[in-house]
């Protein structure tokens, strides 16, 4: 007998949508890119390829990335796609913000990074305390080299997934006469020792998970059959990087955006 779940004319995430939204929920294999202006219905595109793939029992809602902006677009999103089916939907771990994900991947793999898995994750407070400290060590004028420029500096490398090693002569030279890459170091090295990353290091130490230990990028591979991004005119360079190495194998990556509202543009 034929699974009702294939006639997909009937499927109920499939009634309110337009031709185009139509075509982007039923394109699951492949490369899949999404631009349209604000109001014209990604997200809610976005939303029924969800739950396409999971009332078409393509994937099971566990081998889905599925990544936001926001905590309330992922809970929303969730709550969208359980109505859609019409059956609540359970078990799905990796709907969520790149840094929600970032974090968890690497509380599972802490230690390939030096950390423990109860690792914290330190405040804006707690980070310009951090790097005063550095900046007072290194016999550094404060007022003239203040920690909140460094900060702002370090999270920008890290948005550009440049880990110390990786950030050269003329990064450096951006802070206290090209003492910015040393301080980065040091910093880096202060947060492992106290079991501590920053907001910005959740997603750096999973870019570098999956850059390092070829068995760790291999699993989530094999785990994630497909991969979607809302909001993709907003990612940085450390989530373009993580999600490129997370989708080589399989390639059904699809992202939905609007390249007039782009942060980073």
């Amino acid at each position: 007998m034929t699974d009702p779940r294939n006639a997909l004319t009937d499927a109920p995430y499939l009634k309110s949508l337009n031709e185009p939204q139509r075509q982007a929920v039923l394109t699951t294999d492949g490369p899949v890119l999404v631009l349209a202006g604000a109001g014209t219905g990604k997200t809610a595109a976005l939303t029924a390829r969800l739950a396409h793939l999971i009332y078409t029992r393509k994937a099971w809602p566990s081998e889905i990335l599925a990544v936001t902006f926001t905590n309330k677009a992922a809970r929303e999103m969730r709550e969208r796609v359980g109505r859609l089916i019409g059956d609540a939907v359970e078990g799905m771990p990796w709907l969520g913000t790149f840094h929600s994900i970032g974090a968890k991947m690497l509380r599972r793999h802490a230690e390939l990074i030096g950390l423990q898995s109860n690792f914290t994750i330190l405040d804006t407070d707690d980070q310009l305390r951090l790097l005063k400290q550095l900046i007072t060590a290194a016999d550094l004028d404060e007022k003239r080299w203040p920690a909140r420029a460094l900060a702002g500096l370090i999270d920008e490398w890290k948005n550009k997934g440049l880990t110390p090693a990786d950030v050269d002569a003329g990064e450096s030279e951006r802070y206290a006469n090209g003492r910015g890459q040393e301080l980065y170091q040091q910093y880096q090295a202060r947060l492992l020792a106290v079991n501590a990353c920053d907001f910005g290091d959740l997603l750096l130490h999973a870019l570098t998970l999956l850059r390092k230990h070829r068995e760790v990028l291999e699993q989530y591979q094999q785990r994630f059959k497909y991969i979607m991004v809302d909001e993709y005119q907003d990612t940085n360079s450390v989530q373009y990087l993580w999600l490129r190495l997370l989708a080589q194998q399989r390639r059904n990556l699809c992202c939905v955006g609007d390249d007039d509202q782009s942060i980073y543009s």
